[in-house]
């Protein structure tokens, strides 16, 4: 099978494990997600299958939003509600305009330091299986954007937000990092991604759905594959042409206009290939789907 699934994840298991379900359900082994989210988050997972894994690079670093909580009082070593508790539990009484005022700070571009329990790598290690083991990983911020960042209530000790942030941001990091900044400690109890790029909660289907549907069912609701990589051009390339792309030579497509790179079809809906232009209306295939 091939195509993109938007998946809504369940929480209280890991992205792993949904394309382990999603290969069991469609009979297809090869799929790739473009970007996890944690166990406990629920949401968009976007799935490309088949050939269509081979397309994952053009789809480049999505910026994704979410809803969620933070709860006040005590900070895990998670920075979620999976974690074990760190430090003193303290009972806070926050106002709106306080925790608002709080989340202002992280606007814009920041150095953010990723959390302990992360999936960055430290010589050749993935930090989470360095602090599962006992050990301090020796983590390095990095440069993010949160493009919006809104509270939009507060009820006790809990803080609901709405957030846009950059490839790379981690949202557990803010809700630590506000809870210092409010000196009460802090963790991200609830996440829901309601957005990885142009993929929106609205058009994805829920696991469980995935799992009762027939393929042909599930291949007629993906997205049609002139929809995908919307930037780039679509061009219908003739039987020589396609013979000449899946030996990877280079190829003359009907494409008049300036973008430097192209979905090369046979006919409305066969991706062959997407193609760099080289010169003039000569394209070289630099991925080749057969």
């Amino acid at each position: 099978m091939n195509g993109l699934l938007v998946i809504d994840k369940p929480g209280g298991m890991t992205s792993h494990d949904v394309v382990a379900r999603v290969r069991r359900a469609t009979g297809e082994s090869s799929i790739g997600h473009l970007g996890t989210l944690d166990p406990m988050a629920t949401g968009v997972l976007p799935l490309l299958l088949g050939k269509y894994t081979r397309l994952a690079q053009f789809f480049g670093s999505l910026e994704k939003t979410y809803t969620g909580t933070i709860r006040f009082g005590f900070a895990t070593d998670t920075y979620d509600a999976d974690g074990q508790v760190v430090g003193e539990c303290v009972t806070v009484a926050l106002v709106l305009e306080q925790v608002r005022s709080a989340a202002a700070r992280f606007l814009g571009e920041i150095e953010q330091m990723p959390p302990p329990f992360s999936a960055k790598k430290i010589g050749g290690k993935k930090a989470y299986q360095l602090a599962r083991a006992g050990e301090a990983p020796k983590l390095k911020t990095a440069r993010i954007t949160v493009k919006a960042y809104e509270v939009t209530a507060v009820d006790g000790d809990t803080a609901a937000f709405r957030m846009a942030v950059s490839a790379g941001g981690y949202v557990r990091s803010v809700a630590h990092e506000m809870g210092i900044a409010l000196g009460c400690g802090a963790h991200l109890a609830s996440l829901r991604r309601i957005a990885a790029g142009p993929f929106a909660i609205e058009e994805a289907i829920p696991l469980a759905e995935i799992e009762a549907q027939s393929e042909a069912v599930l291949e007629a609701g993906m997205p049609h594959p002139r929809a995908l990589l919307p930037d780039l051009p679509a061009v219908t390339a003739d039987a020589l042409s396609l013979a000449r792309l899946r030996n990877g030579a280079a190829v003359n497509l009907p494409e008049f206009g300036s973008a430097p790179t192209v979905k090369i079809f046979e006919g409305q809906r066969n991706l062959i290939a997407i193609g760099r232009r080289i010169a003039g209306t000569l394209f070289q295939p630099i991925v080749v789907l057969i």
